[in-house]
């Protein structure tokens, strides 16, 4: 690694200081590194790659001209993050999901926020995602969003910052899962002597989670996995958890409504279901409810749910709290219920839907990246000081056209970390998206979470759908540590891992 070419003195990296040196908590990993040749990384980086294939981790693309599904992309040097950092990091994404909770149940019932003009009414009213149909309705356990993955970018002030949240089906925590297993296999002398927190029992805490929001007085609860099935671009991870669960992965094909609750087909009769962990959007979920075309879905579902019949993780309508013109106002949502000030800052935010946001952001649009508000996996973005004047002056437009389906952030400096680009270790941009459970039992943040990174040079765009790559995110062992349990999720030591060469 010593060919490491140091980015820019406007980036921070995440493993090394401007002036070369490792930084201070991560100078035993560095090290080892820094040792590998150029040999070495090519062929270990060969291995892993071989493995992934091997293994079958891969994702799809959409109209990818080389095929549907990809390998998973992997780079074998971790990013760190030492037990200080984390627990910051930790805690704040437990305020703002606890808040997230409240002003989701709080919106659908009794609308306190939106009559003390925290927010404005018709912010949320005339979002796509707010589902007037869920007015009323109190999950399980008052939990709304059981499992999230909050995108968090490091700026080049050293600052974590939160670009967005993603409560209705986020993806990825099952890569997060592999590559910790990959990069066990092929580079086990990194871990030795270090304590790295390990992400193995996630699949049994997803479980425990689903099985605490079950119905009230079922002992033993029955969990499915629903997926809209093999084309869907998230499939290896919907059969991965189900798998790692033990339990059925289903369509909606597979289930049917009788006598008032939701059965699952099997070879010997019908059986009861009592906990749903869907991964289709709220569109799809209900012919009957929702859209009257789709076919993913179960006629019947939504009227069972909101008899409290059947768990659905995530809650329907929860979406509302992911978009990101909402976003902008997660900050008062959170001193508006918890009465504290946020932890883990917003990236500035302007709405274009509100007068002065969308003057600004026209004025500005060659400083600005502007996004449309439920759009995922990077589209639709446009980057403005990368952008053509023309290209900006015909996106001014559609800003212009529909200015409540977009928002604008300013260009930050993403942090970096070391990453093999064709044979060479090289600087390239980095987020983290941590997934975060909320249970009967309380909050638990999976320690780390997935790391997505930008591999062509001088881009942005992390999304592997857009040829963004993964690395494993390691979070130090500290002196002390937040308690962790497995059943209310508060265990007194951490599970390590530590392996020998």
């Amino acid at each position: 690694m010593a060919d490491y070419t140091y980015p820019r003195p406007d980036c921070f990296d995440e493993l090394f200081c401007q002036d070369g040196n490792p930084r201070p908590d991560f100078s035993a990993i560095a090290r080892k590194m820094v040792a590998l040749s150029a040999g070495d990384l090519a062929r270990k980086q060969a291995a892993a790659e071989a493995l992934l294939r091997t293994l079958g981790i891969t994702f799809a693309v959409y109209g990818h001209t080389d095929g549907a599904e990809k390998v998973w992309p992997f780079d074998i040097l971790p990013r760190i993050i030492s037990a200080e950092e984390w627990r910051t990091i930790e805690r704040g994404l437990r305020q703002r999901i606890t808040a997230l909770n409240l002003f989701l149940s709080d919106v659908y019932n009794e609308k306190r926020i939106l009559r003390d003009k925290i927010i404005p009414a018709d912010l949320v009213e005339t979002a796509a995602t707010y589902r007037p149909m869920c007015a009323g309705q109190r999950p399980q356990q008052g939990v709304w969003c059981h499992i999230t993955g909050t995108d968090l970018v490091r700026n080049a002030d050293g600052q974590f910052y939160v670009l967005e949240d993603n409560l209705r089906c986020p993806s990825g925590v099952s890569y997060v899962l592999e590559n910790r297993e990959v990069m066990k296999r092929t580079l086990p002398h990194l871990f030795e002597g270090l304590s790295v927190v390990s992400v193995d029992d996630y699949p049994e805490r997803l479980l425990d989670t689903l099985q605490s929001v079950a119905p009230r007085g079922i002992p033993d609860p029955t969990v499915v996995v629903l997926t809209p099935g093999v084309f869907n671009s998230a499939y290896f991870e919907h059969s991965f958890l189900a798998q790692q669960m033990g339990v059925e992965l289903v369509e909606g094909s597979d289930l049917v409504i009788r006598d008032g609750y939701v059965h699952m087909r099997t070879t010997t009769g019908l059986r009861r279901v009592d906990v749903i962990y869907r991964r289709i959007d709220d569109d799809f979920l209900d012919p009957r409810c929702f859209r009257a075309d789709s076919m993913l879905g179960v006629p019947g579902l939504m009227e069972v749910y909101r008899q409290g019949k059947v768990t659905l993780a995530n809650a329907p309508g929860n979406g509302i709290a992911d978009d990101k013109a909402v976003y902008a106002y997660v900050p008062k949502i959170i001193k508006y219920y918890l009465k504290e000030d946020p932890i883990l800052p917003n990236v500035p935010t302007y709405v274009c839907s509100e007068p002065e946001g969308l003057k600004y952001v026209l004025e500005h649009l060659d400083e600005l990246v502007v996004k449309p508000v439920n759009e995922s996996g990077g589209y639709g973005i446009l980057m403005g000081p990368q952008e053509s004047k023309e290209r900006r002056a015909e996106f001014a437009e559609l800003v212009k056209a529909n200015p409540r389906n977009y928002i604008a952030q300013p260009m930050l400096n993403l942090s970096t970390a070391p990453t093999i680009i064709d044979g060479r270790v090289e600087a390239r941009h980095v987020d983290l998206r941590p997934f975060i459970l909320s249970s009967a039992h309380g909050v638990f943040v999976l320690p780390g979470g997935l790391t997505r990174v930008a591999l062509k040079r001088g881009s942005l765009i992390v999304n592997s759908s857009q040829g963004g790559g993964s690395k494993d995110t390691w979070v130090l062992q500290g002196g002390k540590s937040a308690p962790r349990r497995l059943h209310g999720f508060s265990r007194t030591s951490l599970p390590v891992e530590s392996i020998p060469c």
